[in-house]
């Protein structure tokens, strides 16, 4: 499992551990059940007239600092995340926001790879 991980640019030896270690039944479960456990799924908080607004909560904490710092060094190196982090910079999103979207793509293609058991192809 570990190997075909760092197949993924971005995805480095203690990034593929803790996935391996953290998330077990990763390859195993849709992209949303992945994101919600990992802690990147967003959480609505509306109540009254605040609305819209949705922040990521619970999850397995490391595993989510592991993944945030994984989307940084994806954001310069996977061709896949270039485009997206571009789109929600021009958008207007704040910084972490980008890199919380880009860490649960990350998730998610993780999730594909490990479902398929092919290498990272772009």
């Amino acid at each position: 499992k570990a190997g075909l991980l760092r197949s993924i640019p971005g995805i480095g030896p203690v990034s593929a551990a803790m996935l391996v270690a953290e998330m077990s039944e990763l390859g195993r479960m849709t992209a949303g059940e992945a994101a919600a456990m990992a802690g990147l799924a967003p959480v609505p908080h509306d109540s009254g007239a605040m609305r819209d607004r949705r922040a990521i909560a619970g999850g397995r904490r490391a595993l989510r600092q592991v993944l945030f710092q994984a989307a940084l060094a994806a954001a310069c190196h996977n061709p896949a995340l270039k485009p997206l982090a571009k789109r929600l910079k021009e958008r207007g999103k704040p910084h972490k926001v980008v890199i919380i979207a880009m860490s649960r793509r990350l998730l998610t293609i993780a999730n594909a790879i490990l479902k398929t058991g092919e290498t990272w192809r772009p």
